[in-house]
């Protein structure tokens, strides 16, 4: 198939999913009453103003707290699009006004608002918050794919045929090569590639081998002979940790984006707060400040005044006119002054997008976590790229898809998947892993990474301590532990195998000792593919008072919430466990080589071997922990 007519389809397949997308927030939200949204987890309603204030860019941020449904799981996240609402008239459509999440913490959302007024109706009461529906990813995607589709006789047309097409990318540049002393031999060789590729070049990197590190040093390396350079990531969390870590490097660093979309950390990064620290930045605050009175005072005069009114608030009409353009002109000369002096330009992969890169041409373009993002959203980028560079693990969590039949089509396939395939000597493998225990890391390496990685001295045989194995895989076939299905989500969980778990995770800590656990700061994850069990593992961690002083180093979430992330502890609860043999999406095994390699000297797995080892991937697992003895029966265990 040629690179347009792969693309024609890739368009086809993203239509098809923003379909889904929006079908399934239609069933959620609008298709819902308030009441059913709001025990579905999709709007938070009544909640109360704690507290507004003027943040990053002068922006109004708003602090709301639900007040009812307060153990109510949700949908809100750090960058979420919403809808701020007012239900005191009951038309809460026309009282509305939207906004973006900076965070939620608890039963507390801070959002940060759109508009540059507080809006009226503020005061009323009866406010609510609903997700919305993110239609602007889709069409920037879409117009992404349509601009490759119609390149002819540029790079973007070259590129395209590189990493679709039949086109082979040019030889590596001769170039004076110094290893970096920061980095391992494979790093290394991966940083030879990158500085000499004109074309395209892929880090593979599996977990805990060092990819964000050796990406920085590729990306500094990179600014000493280019101007510029733009790094861009799928996600909001990935692209500001590459803020912090080039910040560290000393690199003028600018973070485009919406200021409620980025961490703490990074806010004083943003293109907002650069733009306020500009030594300009007074003078355009002073003529918007001069804008707005004359715009309040011409608002005053009416149809009826005499004419040296009119004449008044015509003068005053052609000031604001004025004005308005001093201030556009002041701030296009601030923002590209900005980002003229940035050595690097982030943001995420939609977010390269943003007007203010319109027209910016870059000869690299970096993308991290490329095998996390849809092919689409990656072209967005590659559009203003000279040579693209894609980082990322396709043995690891593919982008989400709304889609089953769009991710049965082929949606699910990456960009960097296809190119890695299209061009593998342009792809190198990091294989030191500094994370975790070898028996932690030999399964993996031996089924994902055809055997080729190799734990670091320093991590190589770290435990909790020196009684407790690096693995324990608990079997719970005989127990009865069957799964049910939540009638409204109609996810996964299974009460036996969590209330097991959770004993297990008291045992380890009574064994370590809490005094012991807390002055080492040992951090434990207890992680599982459905959000119905995490629900269940909650509740239960929560009651247990042997666990009560350690809430603060146990996270309990899904297997998709800790892709990027690591603990010292991991317990995995797989939850399927039934007559049929069925493993439903546990048969993804790149979501259970993520949770596996979470863990850097514990890793504790609960499962139904007579269900699990239905499935080729778990019946080999199951081998390699009854060879290292790792192996033990909850049934036993039941019995003791």
């Amino acid at each position: 198939m040629s690179s347009r007519a792969q693309l024609q389809q890739t368009l086809a397949l993203i239509q098809l999913e923003r379909q889904a997308d929006l079908e399934q927030y239609r069933q959620k939200v609008l298709m819902r009453s308030l009441s059913q949204r709001t025990k579905e987890g999709v709007t938070w309603y009544p909640v109360r103003l704690k507290r507004d204030y003027i943040g990053t860019g002068e922006r109004i941020i708003l602090e709301l707290e639900r007040t009812n449904h307060l153990d109510q799981p949700h949908s809100f996240q750090s960058g979420k699009l919403v809808s701020l609402f007012c239900n005191a008239s009951g038309k809460p459509e026309k009282e509305h006004t939207n906004g973006v999440v900076n965070y939620v913490s608890d039963n507390v959302l801070v959002i940060t608002l759109n508009g540059d007024d507080l809006p009226d109706w503020i005061d009323n009461g009866l406010l609510g918050v609903d997700v919305m529906f993110d239609e602007m990813t889709y069409k920037e995607m879409e117009s992404a794919l349509r601009t490759v589709i119609k390149a002819e006789d540029n790079r973007l047309a070259e590129l395209r045929e590189i990493l679709l097409g039949d086109d082979k990318p040019s030889p590596a540049q001769q170039i004076e090569f110094t290893p970096s002393p920061l980095l391992n031999e494979s790093q290394n060789s991966s940083l030879r590639q990158i500085t000499s590729t004109p074309d395209v070049a892929f880090v593979h990197g599996p977990p805990g081998t060092g990819k964000t590190t050796t990406l920085v040093q590729a990306i500094v390396a990179t600014v000493k002979t280019e101007q510029q350079v733009l790094v861009t990531t799928p996600s909001n969390a990935a692209i500001d940790l590459l803020v912090e870590k080039l910040s560290e490097q000393g690199l003028q660093v600018v973070r485009l984006g919406h200021p409620a979309r980025v961490t703490e950390q990074t806010l004083s990064k943003t293109l907002d707060a650069r733009i306020a620290g500009h030594a300009h930045y007074a003078e355009l605050r002073g003529l918007r400040k001069k804008l707005e009175q004359l715009k309040g005072m011409a608002s005053q005069y009416k149809r009826n005044f005499g004419h040296h009114e009119r004449e008044q608030r015509r003068l005053m009409k052609e000031e604001v006119k004025v004005l308005k353009s001093d201030a556009d002109m002041l701030e296009f000369y601030i923002i590209n002054d900005v980002l003229n002096k940035a050595d690097v330009l982030c943001c995420t992969l939609v977010g390269a997008s943003h007007g203010n890169l319109r027209g910016r041409k870059f000869k690299t373009v970096f993308i991290d976590e490329a095998a996390q993002a849809l092919e689409a959203a990656c072209w967005i980028p590659i559009l203003k790229a000279q040579r693209v560079i894609l980082a990322g693990d396709h043995c690891q969590l593919p982008p989400t898809i709304k889609s089953q039949e769009a991710a049965r089509q082929g949606l699910a396939k990456t960009l960097f998947e296809k190119g890695i395939l299209r061009h593998p000597d342009k792809s190198t493998l990091l294989t030191i892993q500094y994370r975790m225990h070898e028996d932690i890391m030999r399964f993996s390496s031996h089924y994902f990474y055809k055997d080729a990685l190799v734990a670091h001295d320093s991590v190589r045989l770290a435990r909790l301590s020196p009684y407790e194995p690096p693995v324990d895989f608990v079997d719970t076939a005989g127990c009865g532990y069957t799964e049910s299905q939540d009638p409204e989500t109609l996810s996964r969980f299974n009460e036996g195998e969590a209330t097991l778990l959770i004993h297990l995770v008291e045992q380890l800590v009574e064994s370590i000792g809490t005094e012991e656990w807390i002055n080492l700061n040992f951090t434990m994850g207890i992680i599982t593919p459905y959000r119905a069990q995490v629900d269940h593992l909650h509740k239960l961690a929560e009651a247990s008072a042997l666990l009560e002083p350690l809430h603060k180093f146990i996270t309990i979430n899904t297997v998709d919430a800790f892709q990027g992330q690591e603990r010292d502890v991991i317990a995995i609860s797989f939850v399927r466990s039934n007559d049929k043999s069925e493993v439903g999406f546990l048969s993804d095994i790149r979501r259970t080589n993520v949770a596996m390699t979470r863990a850097r000297k514990k890793l504790i797995m609960i499962g139904d071997s007579a269900t699990l080892a239905s499935d080729p991937f778990y019946l080999e697992l199951m081998n390699y922990v009854q060879e290292r003895e790792y192996y033990r029966s909850a049934f036993e265990l039941k019995r003791s």
